[in-house]
């Protein structure tokens, strides 16, 4: 349920120091003015200066401004947030902004490091993840908390409403920049924004509390799934063995196959990807079935019994060493 900033940072007890994201608008504004007035000195504030418009350095001097103002250290770091062939502005924005995070909080001697989505946030998420046909880790949006490179990360303002943590601010006389990329319809996350938030409000105006309702449903189902491949890895072993595959449901099989491939690899196949990896391992009654698929930027082969995944300079490394193995095409 959509809660007050006030409730939501009650709840909020990182190990500190802290060290808070910082852009200079008005979410990351509303959550640096919290923190520092509840860890007075405790507080670190880390801005991403990303050179992809004429206004970031007017971004970065507000934001050196107001933490003079507030008495927080300000730490910066310029990143190259290009987009690579294939790949969207705002993905690469947004590795090229959470590598150079991790890097300061860690440079800091930060072991927390907090986020200010809010709830319009997560909702854009879910609607985003609905419509490419996201599975359950999709779904399940945003997560409140998680642990990367020895780091705890959090998102404390996950409940309360975008429109809210405005007010907040307004009523606190908390000046805040406005990104002129935000009323840029072309990105789809804005277009969601300024239509589609609207609409929902109008004709479900609990949407906020019931779409966070779902996601945490998907979210427990995904950790189940994750327990179940878990444990269904443990039994098929690893490299997978074809044999045991079989003798799981199509359902386990997809699932154990996702976990292996991400856990062990870091690649995610696609729905058809997995679809022929699994009508392959059907067909694998004899020992001459070959099964050579493409997955992300590698190629899942049969070797004997087992499955292995290679990227393409190892798997070219492979094949030559190996006479026998089929040539990849």
């Amino acid at each position: 349920m959509t809660r007050s900033l006030e409730a939501a940072m009650a709840d909020f007890a990182p190990q500190l120091p802290l060290a808070v994201a910082y852009s200079g608008g008005a979410d990351s504004s509303a959550l640096l003015h919290a923190c520092a007035q509840r860890w007075p000195g405790q507080v670190y504030a880390l801005h991403v200066h990303h050179g992809l418009q004429a206004a970031a350095d007017d971004f970065a001097a507000h934001c050196q401004a107001s933490c003079a103002q507030l008495g927080v250290e300000l730490r910066q770091q310029r990143v190259a947030a290009q987009a690579q062939a294939g790949q969207s502005p705002e993905d690469a924005a947004r590795r090229a902004r959470y590598r150079a995070l991790q890097a300061m909080a860690q440079q800091a001697g930060a072991p927390s490091l907090a986020l200010a989505q809010h709830a319009d946030d997560q909702v854009e998420t879910l609607l985003l993840a609905l419509s490419r046909g996201a599975g359950l880790p999709g779904l399940a949006a945003m997560p409140a908390y998680w642990q990367r490179a020895g780091l705890h990360w959090h998102r404390p303002l996950l409940t309360v409403a975008g429109a809210d943590i405005r007010r907040w601010l307004q009523a606190r006389g908390r000046a805040w920049v406005e990104d002129p990329s935000n009323g840029d319809t072309r990105y789809t996350r804005n277009h969601i924004r300024q239509r589609l938030l609207p609409a929902l409000q109008q004709v479900f105006p609990g949407f906020r509390d019931t779409f966070a309702r779902s996601s945490a449903h998907a979210g427990q189902a995904d950790v189940l799934l994750r327990e179940l491949a878990e444990a269904d890895l443990q039994q098929i072993g690893v490299p997978p063995q074809i044999r045991a595959l079989q003798q799981l449901s199509s359902a386990r099989q997809a699932n154990v196959l996702r976990y292996w491939l991400r856990s062990n690899h870091a690649c995610t196949p696609t729905a058809a990807q997995l679809q022929e990896l699994l009508r392959q391992i059907a067909c694998c009654t004899t020992r001459g079935q070959r099964i050579q698929i493409k997955v992300g930027d590698g190629v899942v082969v049969r070797e004997d019994w087992s499955l292995n995944w290679y990227n393409a300079p190892v798997l070219d490394f492979t094949f030559a060493r190996n006479a026998g193995a089929p040539k990849p095409s």
